[in-house]
C-alpha cells in the first residue's frame, strides 16, 4: 500500500472513484447474484478437537472445507497444527501433563513421515491423543485425581521423589506406578486442602496473601523454598483456586 501510494503520487494520476459509484452499483445490484448461505458443517464454530471428541474422527473430517478433506496429507497436517494449539495453548495450567502430550504428538507425527504408521493408523492415535488433550487428563489418570482440574496439575508436575506427606494428610486408594505414585498422589491431595483451606479472596498478585499459602505449603514439600514457588507457579493457573 505504500507503495502504491509512492508510485500514485509520482506518476500524478489520481482516480476518484465517487464519480462512478452509482453506476457500478446499478451494475452490481443488476446483474450479480449471490446464492443463499448454505451450511457446510452442522456443527458450526465447534472446534476441531471438541468435535473429533464429540462426534468421532469422522465427523470431525467431513466438517474439514473441501480443499483440506480431499488429500490425506492436509488432513493429517491440520489435525497435528489443531492439537498442537491446544497444547500451546494450555501449557502453564499443567507444564508437565502438556510436554508429554506435546512428545506424544511428535512420536506419532514422525512414524506418519517414517511410514511406520499408515493413514487410517494414523487416525486412530491422532484421534486418541486430541481426546486427551481436549479433556486435559490421560488414560491412565488415577481415580481421585478426575474430580478436579486443579488437583490433577498439582499432581503431574509433582516430583517423584518420595517427599514426605503429613500424617493427617488425606489417603486415598493408591495409584497406578506403586508406592512412589501413592506417595505424589497424597502429596498432592495435601496440597489441595491445603490451598482450599488457606488461600483469602482475592490473593493472586497480593503478595501478603500468597505468602500465607507458600509458608502453609512450605513443610509439605520438605522446607524447599524453590519447589514451592515452582508448584505455586502451577496453583495460580488453576481457576477453581
Amino acid at each position: 500500500m505504500n507503495l502504491r501510494e509512492i508510485i500514485r503520487k509520482a506518476s500524478g494520476e489520481t482516480i476518484d472513484l465517487k464519480a462512478y459509484e452509482a453506476d457500478m452499483r446499478h451494475l452490481i445490484d443488476t446483474y450479480i447474484e449471490a446464492d443463499a448461505p448454505r451450511v457446510i458443517s452442522p456443527f458450526g464454530d465447534m472446534p476441531l478437537l471438541e468435535l473429533i471428541v464429540k462426534s468421532g474422527i469422522a465427523s470431525a473430517i467431513d466438517s474439514l472445507p473441501d480443499g483440506i478433506r480431499g488429500s490425506q496429507g492436509a488432513v493429517a497436517e491440520t489435525i497435528a497444527n489443531n492439537v498442537r494449539s491446544k497444547i500451546i495453548q494450555e501449557h502453564l495450567n499443567d507444564p508437565s501433563y502438556y510436554e508429554r502430550m506435546s512428545r506424544l504428538l511428535e512420536e506419532i507425527i514422525a512414524d506418519l513421515k517414517a511410514k511406520r504408521l499408515d493413514y487410517a493408523q494414523y487416525l486412530i492415535r491422532i484421534a486418541d491423543l486430541a481426546r486427551q488433550v481436549q479433556r486435559g487428563q490421560a488414560d491412565d489418570t488415577p481415580e481421585a485425581l478426575k474430580r478436579s482440574a486443579g488437583l490433577r496439575a498439582v499432581y503431574n508436575n509433582l516430583q517423584r521423589a518420595d517427599n514426605t506427606v503429613p500424617a493427617d494428610a488425606v489417603h486415598e486408594a493408591p495409584a497406578p506406578g506403586g508406592n512412589a505414585d501413592y506417595l505424589r498422589l497424597n502429596l498432592a491431595l495435601a496440597i489441595d486442602e491445603t490451598v482450599r483451606r488457606e488461600r483469602q479472596d482475592d490473593w493472586r498478585g497480593h503478595q501478603a496473601r500468597e505468602q500465607i499459602i507458600k509458608r502453609a505449603l512450605l513443610p509439605l514439600m520438605g522446607n524447599n523454598p524453590q519447589e514451592v514457588e515452582r508448584i505455586f507457579l502451577i496453583i495460580k493457573q488453576q481457576p477453581e483456586y
